[in-house]
């Protein structure tokens, strides 16, 4: 199982497989084929079908245009290369081994093709590469340890918690440290950019963003409407971060951005906590979306939303037991609920953007998370369905379900209301 760091990246929305997949494709691609005039792209499935509306193309083009500027590029052929890309749109073709699949080819000067690659973005911002496998800096057999209930009897029999078993694995004094508290950062400037920020979403449905007036709201209730509404708030803040395009934290993805740093932010603001003992909660969190990352799959093309914001709900349920003292065993329960109660969430968003129903899928979704944490912080730790159970049974529902359920805006709510502008 590989570091925890590759649970957590840093980039712009909106969709961590339809947005930062493509666009690292495309900078692998060039990295090894520098002198190319041009690129020719066909995407396939789910990529395909809501491409247009996660920006996909803009980050493929980005990714090309902006690697002339690259360190990695010589000079001879920043000026040498001055040619187009252009994209291949088949939502009703899938690849063999994921949906979101994507060939890139090379253009020479005459427009002929050549050396034409296949890459799979695997959901989290995570790509592979057939023909030539992508380098990382990470051990993919990192940790030996690759479910939640062997971890969890680790802990019972060391008497350590979750965090300093990312400790004993990665190291004290590893980079994941400081990786975490740049996370954090970056977590806080969105949740503090989107209560700042007002006006309408880029995209035909003309939403306009929620964050600032439920932020203002929220200080206008009791204690416990004061919460709900400011979790709400910051949930919202980062969501509507990610859909402008804005700089953001997977966790484990793009559309799943809001729930865990809403709840983080909440309990660092309401309760005091410092920022380290935040920063062990995002270890324990990272270790979680590993499991499932490992076992399973965060990817919405794949195993629907359920892959995504029901396991941002596990990740932040686990947060708020940690934090609030929890022992391994309620920490595994928190987790457990938050996705078990997600288990069958489709992925179906309108006009293929990641605004609806997405935007407030997050911000419920970190309510529902402080509700399972709490619960389990009632009870001994004891249950009978698993975290690794859960896990197992996403997985092959994901797969049971239709592909028009699964990030292809062919069903669900996407057909169910009017796409036309508001």
């Amino acid at each position: 199982m590989k570091s925890i760091k590759d649970v957590y990246k840093i980039g712009k929305g909106p969709s961590s497989s339809h947005t930062m997949g493509p666009f690292k494709a495309v900078r692998h691609y060039m990295e090894n084929h520098p002198d190319t005039y041009g690129l020719h792209v066909i995407l396939y499935g789910s990529l395909a079908a809501t491409g247009k509306g996660h920006l996909t193309d803009i980050a493929i083009e980005e990714a090309f245009a902006t690697w002339r500027y690259s360190e990695k590029e010589t000079l001879e052929n920043k000026f040498k290369r001055s040619g187009d890309v252009t994209i291949e749109w088949m939502p009703k073709e899938n690849l063999q081994i994921h949906p979101n699949g994507m060939k890139i080819a090379s253009v020479n000067y005459d427009g002929d093709l050549y050396d034409k690659w296949t890459y799979y973005s695997i959901g989290g911002g995570d790509i592979l590469c057939m023909e030539c496998p992508i380098e990382t800096d990470d051990d993919d057999n990192l940790y030996d340890m690759t479910t939640m209930t062997d971890i969890m009897d680790w802990c019972n029999r060391t008497g350590k918690s979750y965090w300093e078993y990312v400790e004993d694995i990665e190291g004290k004094n590893s980079d994941v440290w400081s990786h975490l508290e740049l996370v954090w950062k970056v977590m806080q400037e969105a949740v503090e950019r989107g209560i700042e920020n007002e006006g309408v979403l880029p995209g035909p449905l003309n939403l306009r963003r929620k964050a600032l007036s439920y932020h203002v709201r929220a200080f206008g209730q009791g204690d416990t409407f004061k919460t709900r509404g400011l979790v709400f708030a910051y949930a919202l803040a980062v969501s509507e971060e990610n859909a402008a395009g804005g700089t953001i934290v997977t966790a484990p993805t793009c559309g799943s951005c809001g729930v865990l740093p809403s709840v983080l932010y909440h309990m660092k603001k309401r309760y005091n906590f410092s920022d380290a003992r935040i920063i062990k909660a995002l270890a324990t969190c990272g270790l979680i979306g590993s499991v499932v990352k490992h076992n399973a799959s965060v990817s919405g093309a794949e195993v629907g939303c359920q892959g995504e914001v029901g396991v941002a709900c596990a990740m932040a349920a686990a947060a708020v037991a940690q934090l609030m003292g929890g022992s391994p065993s309620q920490i595994e329960y928190a987790a457990e609920m938050g996705l078990e109660h997600h288990l069958g969430l489709t992925c179906d968003p309108v006009c293929g953007l990641v605004q609806i129903p997405c935007i407030e899928r997050n911000a419920y979704a970190a309510a529902r998370a402080m509700d399972a944490g709490i619960y389990a912080l009632y009870t001994d730790g004891r249950h009978r369905v698993s975290f690794d159970q859960a896990v197992k049974v996403m997985k092959q529902t994901g797969h049971d379900l239709p592909s028009l359920y699964k990030e292809t805006s062919e069903g669900g709510l996407a057909k169910a209301i009017d796409q036309k502008p508001i």
